[in-house]
C-alpha cells in the first residue's frame, strides 16, 4: 500500500491521498511544537507525497489553521486537498491559559459550540481567513454527539437539523464554496443519525474502526459504502494504545483493553509483524475508507507511520486475526475484498 496513492470520494469525485496529515500537533496537543517545526513537518509530508490536511479552529485555539495556511500557501491549490471543521466559535478570551483542554501554548480565543445555520456560516469564514483560502475542500461539523455533549446533545443536534446547520453545508456545497461536506467525530452512532438527516459526502470516524475496535462495521461503514459515502479513518492507534504509548480514548487504558493489546501483541511477533503497522493497515480492507489521517510530533514519527502504512503483512496474519477472534467474523481485512 502506497501512502500518496489517490482514491476519490464517491459522491464529489474529490480525491485523497491514502495517508493524510491529521493536524491537530501543529496546534500544541499536549506539547508545545515550534512555528520551525510545524512547518517542517508539512514539508516532510509533501515530500512524502501526501496531499491530504485536516485540521480544525479548536486545533490550539485557532493556531493550527494559522500554521497550515502558512505552510501550504506556496504550493499549488489545486495540488493538494483541506478539511477543517464547524460547530465551534472562536471567541477572544484574554483569559485563555496553557494547558487549556491540553493545548500546551493556546491562542487567546475560546471554544463555544455553535451548529446552527449562522453559526455554520460564520465558522467557514472564520477559517477561510485564518488558512488564507477562498475555498476549503471539505467541511466537517466538529465533535457532535451525546458522549461529548450529554445533555446537552438534543440542543446542539437540533441547531443541525431544525436550526438550519445542515442546510448550511449544503449551501455552501451547492455553491461551490465546498466541494464536500460531512462529520468529524469520535462517536459512530451519531454518524448514522446524520445520514438520515443529509446526504454526506464523507465521515471522519476517529477511533471507532480500528484493530481494537470494530463496533462501527455494520451499522457505519457497510452503511457508507452502500450510499457512497466515504469514510476517513482517524485514531487508528486508539490514542495510541496500538502504538505502545498506554492511552486509550485519551485516558489510561482499562484492564480489558491491555488484555486484548497484549493478544493482537502475541499475535503480531508470532507473524513478524510491528502493532502499530498492522493498526494502520487494517482500516484499509473495508471498502468505504478513502484515506486516513495520522497525527505526528516530528518528520521521524511521520516517516515512521509512512513505513509502517507501506510494510508488506502476510497473508496468514489477517487470518489469523479472525481466527483468534480478535476481529469481529465479517470485518474485511486486507486482500479479502478487491
Amino acid at each position: 500500500m502506497n501512502a500518496s496513492e489517490k482514491r476519490a470520494l464517491p459522491r464529489s469525485g474529490l480525491e485523497l491521498t491514502r495517508l493524510g496529515l491529521g493536524c491537530s500537533q501543529l496546534g500544541g496537543l499536549y506539547r508545545a511544537m515550534s512555528a520551525t517545526d510545524a512547518y517542517a513537518l508539512v514539508d516532510a509530508a509533501w515530500s512524502a507525497g501526501l496531499r491530504y490536511f485536516d485540521t480544525a479552529p479548536y486545533y490550539g485555539y485557532t493556531l493550527s489553521e494559522r500554521r497550515v495556511g502558512q505552510a501550504l500557501a506556496a504550493r499549488q491549490r489545486n495540488a493538494f486537498t483541506l478539511s477543517t471543521k464547524v460547530g465551534r466559535l472562536m471567541r477572544p478570551d484574554v483569559g485563555v491559559e496553557p494547558g487549556d483542554d491540553g493545548w500546551a501554548e493556546p491562542l487567546p480565543f475560546r471554544p463555544v459550540f455553535d451548529y446552527s445555520y449562522e453559526g455554520i456560516m460564520r465558522s467557514y469564514e472564520d477559517s477561510q481567513q485564518r488558512l488564507g483560502l477562498a475555498q476549503i475542500d471539505i467541511l466537517y461539523v466538529h465533535d457532535i454527539g451525546s458522549l461529548t455533549h450529554g445533555d446537552r446533545h438534543t440542543h446542539y443536534w437540533s441547531q443541525l437539523t431544525a436550526g438550519g446547520g445542515f442546510r448550511a453545508l449544503e449551501e455552501l456545497r451547492a455553491g461551490g464554496e465546498v466541494r464536500a461536506v460531512g462529520l468529524g467525530v469520535n462517536e459512530w452512532e451519531v454518524a448514522v443519525d446524520a445520514l438520515n438527516e443529509a446526504p454526506l459526502d464523507v465521515i471522519l470516524l476517529a477511533g471507532r474502526y480500528t484493530l481494537l475496535e470494530q463496533g462501527a462495521l455494520v451499522p457505519l461503514l457497510d452503511r457508507c459504502a452502500r450510499v457512497g459515502t466515504g469514510v476517513v479513518v482517524g485514531g487508528v492507534f486508539n490514542s495510541g494504545v496500538l502504538a505502545g504509548n498506554g492511552k486509550f480514548n485519551y485516558s489510561d487504558a482499562p484492564a480489558e483493553v491491555v488484555g486484548k493489546v497484549r493478544r493482537l501483541s502475541a499475535l503480531c511477533e508470532r507473524f513478524n509483524v510491528p502493532l502499530p503497522a498492522a493498526a494502520l493497515q487494517f482500516p484499509f480492507a473495508h471498502d468505504a475508507v478513502v484515506s486516513c489521517v495520522i497525527g505526528a510530533r516530528s518528520v521521524s514519527q511521520l516517516q515512521q507511520n509512512i513505513t509502517w502504512l507501506e510494510q508488506p503483512v502476510p497473508a496468514d496474519f489477517w487470518g489469523a486475526l479472525g481466527q483468534e477472534g480478535l476481529i469481529v467474523p465479517d470485518a474485511p481485512v486486507p486482500g479479502s475484498r478487491q
